[in-house]
């Protein structure tokens, strides 16, 4: 079992800021660049990594493909909630772009990820999102997002790593 992220320490996620309103994170997974992509579109997958360790998500829709839309829950033990909702711009092998927003913050954000086979089986997920002003992307960047992606993506290994297993 994965030890929980110390948002002191950084995660193996790379977080950069690529413009007055982007950030460009990066980060390498021990499974091929249409696993990750799945995890990423699969509702049974993204349920298993997706948000802080110890809440569960609930998904009112997941409709992964070019005009589709999603919408999520992250819900904490204490009782606290936080949904998510996009639309699908495209999705085709090895690229998702889509609007991501927060409920409870409104103003959508453009995510392009981009998913990419490396040597030995890897392969590198390289995400730029690009908010509506410099404000939106400092006030992201102060929030601890970071950190809180790092945490999703350790999920994520977990989630491949066991999926590798079962299809042994």
């Amino acid at each position: 079992m994965t030890e929980q992220h110390d948002i002191r320490r950084p995660g193996l996620t790379e977080h950069t800021r690529v413009g007055e309103q982007s950030i460009r994170h990066r980060r390498e997974f021990a499974a091929s660049a249409e696993r990750v992509q799945q995890a990423h579109t699969d509702a049974g997958l993204f349920a298993r990594w997706m948000g802080p360790r110890g809440t569960t998500l609930q998904i009112d829709r997941l409709d992964a493909v070019t005009g589709g839309a999603f919408r999520y829950v992250v819900h904490a033990p204490s009782g606290g909630s936080w949904a998510f909702r996009g639309s699908y711009h495209e999705v085709s092998r090895g690229l998702i772009a889509h609007t991501w927003e927060y409920e409870d913050a409104p103003g959508a954000t453009l995510e392009v990820l981009r998913f990419v086979d490396l040597d030995d089986g890897r392969s590198a997920l390289e995400v730029t999102s690009i908010y509506t002003s410099k404000e939106s992307c400092d006030a992201m960047l102060k929030s601890g997002m970071d950190a809180g992606m790092d945490e999703n993506f350790e999920r994520l290994d977990s989630v491949l790593e066991d999926n590798a297993s079962a299809s042994e």
